[in-house]
């Protein structure tokens, strides 16, 4: 855009990388001139600063949106900033805006910060006007001068070190983003894929489910436009009385709703990535057990579904919806681990690592949610490695040290006759780990743990009636008595849209506020090369806390998605992080 022009509006984008459907963008142009920046501030991701694949996602589609605005005439301004707030004073001022538009955002960090700046820029006189680009409902609706602004490049923005950009590469090879692969991801899904979604889904291998969680995250496509195409199939094969498409249809509105619904809780709770929602974990007794978690991180547990299932995080950012779901439960209820520290883990590593969804997922698991799995339910890894990995496939594909071992004893080596493992190459102990803890005594620390809790609960309440207080007990889930460990990864190798007419509406944070319900393309993506792992963590102390009642399959998960593209080698999921849209 020619500096000199006269702009007046500016165009805030942040998770709404698209030409297409982006209300906050159409208000802008159709005012008259504006003016779009990309404002990345890291200090104020605090711990949630992205991780590596996510980063790398990002700065591909902040090339791609350029490109895209270049040719309308349009010019997309890097800044990068210490303050939020102080990048886009300077905008102002440089151009002598009269609004700011943007469209909102719903995770803790993203709430408090917009706020801030709507209250800032209206004591400046400023106007602020936002819109609804993320939801299908905003969380509130389901209740009843001359100068110039210093525009750096994609690179000064620090997304990618030098050093990260060799693995990055390998991304590149799996991975197309940018909001127009999003809309052919979406074709793709849609024409090849969705008829057999609901058979096909649970699969954790092949071509199971739409890998659009990424694109959805960041905006490249608008969750108006696949619901809106899942309903125009959804009443084709109504007409055609094609029951099975119909039924794979309805399955993916519901991830759908749950997207929605992961953005509803964390509008009204916006405590929930720190603490539970429910107060049913105050006096559970985590074990902050660093071993075990560099264990569960690594894939080195003695479980091969589990061991698969983050091995293939490492190396590839994605996880199956199924698969985030059984290494999330092994962490929570077998090792008692803090679910925040496998939270911050998953939002390290996961290319669709997105916050809400991820809470909503992490919360369910750990049966912190009104309609959530169970906390006493222990499901075995092996048990459920025969059911989704039956014939060790994807077993054999993320551990290699296994890729011999016959079919019968896949899910549970330390079964195996000392001829089956010797045959297949397999010591146990050497180059496949024992399992960290036999399930057996998992679920008799698990029921322990659960009836230490409720002891403490009674306990308390006693306390506080004989004293005839409410007293206030600190959280054991709270991660001021867990500190969430720092990672430190290796650097080598429905409705229209429409203007918000809650602009300044901030969350409620009592916890009655919300009514709580009842019951692309074909691409492969790289293995990791033997032998490779997570690094270290480093312990570092950061604040925090240590209808879907459906069955296991049902079960939700850390991140959101939606269709489109598919991956060939490892299965994927439809909608989530962990059951939200993958």
């Amino acid at each position: 855009m020619d500096k000199k022009s006269d702009c007046k509006t500016i165009v805030w984008f942040r998770r709404d990388l698209r030409i297409e459907d982006n209300p906050a963008l159409t208000a802008a142009a159709r005012d008259g001139a504006l003016f779009a920046v990309f404002i990345w501030c890291p200090k104020e991701e605090q711990q949630f600063y992205p991780g590596r694949v996510s980063r790398w996602w990002l700065k591909q589609s902040l090339i791609h949106l350029g490109q895209s605005l270049k040719s309308l005439g349009a010019h997309l301004v890097f800044m990068k900033a210490q303050s939020t707030i102080s990048a886009l004073i300077e905008c102002i001022t440089a151009i002598g805006a009269t609004k700011v538009v943007y469209n909102q955002l719903y995770d803790p960090v993203s709430l408090v910060r917009d706020h801030n700046i709507k209250q800032k820029l209206g004591e400046l006189g400023v106007p602020v006007q936002t819109y609804n680009a993320d939801l299908l409902y905003e969380p509130w609706e389901v209740y009843n001068g001359e100068g110039s602004v210093e525009d750096c490049t994609i690179e000064k923005l620090g997304l990618e070190d030098e050093s990260e950009k060799p693995s990055n590469a390998l991304l590149g090879r799996g991975w197309s983003p940018g909001w127009i692969n999003a809309n052919e991801a979406l074709t793709a899904f849609i024409e090849h894929h969705l008829l057999d979604y609901a058979n096909n889904r649970l699969k954790v291998t092949g071509n199971s489910t739409s890998i659009l969680s990424p694109y959805i995250h960041f905006g490249e496509i608008s969750i108006r436009k696949v619901f809106h195409s899942m309903i125009m199939k959804q009443i084709l094969w109504a007409k055609e009385q094609n029951h099975r498409g119909e039924k794979s249809v309805a399955c993916f509105l519901r991830s759908i709703g749950l997207r929605e619904y992961s953005r509803y809780i964390c509008f009204n709770f916006p405590f929930t990535h720190e603490r539970s929602l429910l107060s049913n974990l105050k006096f559970f007794p985590w074990q902050a057990n660093q071993a075990h978690f560099k264990s569960w991180r690594q894939g080195r547990t003695g479980y091969p579904l589990v061991d698969a299932g983050m091995r293939e995080l490492w190396a590839t950012g994605w996880l199956h919806n199924k698969i985030r779901v059984i290494t999330a439960s092994f962490l929570v209820k077998c090792l008692l681990l803090p679910w925040q520290w496998g939270m911050k883990y998953f939002w390290d590593t996961l290319l669709d690592a997105d916050l809400e969804s991820d809470i909503l997922g992490w919360q369910y698991i750990s049966g912190s949610l009104p309609d959530g799995h169970e906390l006493h339910r222990l499901d075995s890894p092996e048990v459920q490695g025969f059911k989704f990995d039956p014939e060790g496939e994807y077993v054999r594909q993320w551990l290699p040290e296994l890729a011999r071992m016959p079919t019968e004893w896949i899910h549970h080596p330390w079964n195996a006759p000392p001829a089956v493992l010797q045959a297949a190459g397999v010591e146990l102990g050497l180059n496949y780990p024992k399992p960290i803890i036999d399930i057996e005594l998992a679920r008799d620390n698990l029921t322990s743990a659960i009836l230490l809790m409720n002891e403490k609960e009674s306990a308390s309440q006693q306390h506080g009636n004989c004293n005839g207080t409410n007293e206030v007990v600190s959280d054991n889930g709270d991660v001021g008595n867990y500190p969430i460990p720092k990672i430190l990864l290796k650097k080598e190798k429905a409705p229209c849209p429409s203007s918000s007419s809650n602009d300044q509406k901030v969350p409620s944070m009592h916890k009655d506020a919300l009514p709580l319900p009842n019951n692309n393309n074909n691409k492969k993506r790289s293995k990791p090369s033997e032998g490779q792992e997570p690094d270290e963590y480093n312990l570092h102390d950061c604040k925090s806390e240590s209808g879907f009642s459906k069955t296991d399959d049902d079960l939700c998960s850390t991140a959101v998605s939606s269709s489109a593209s598919k991956k060939q080698a490892t299965g994927t999921s439809s909608f989530s992080s962990f059951m939200v849209l993958k």
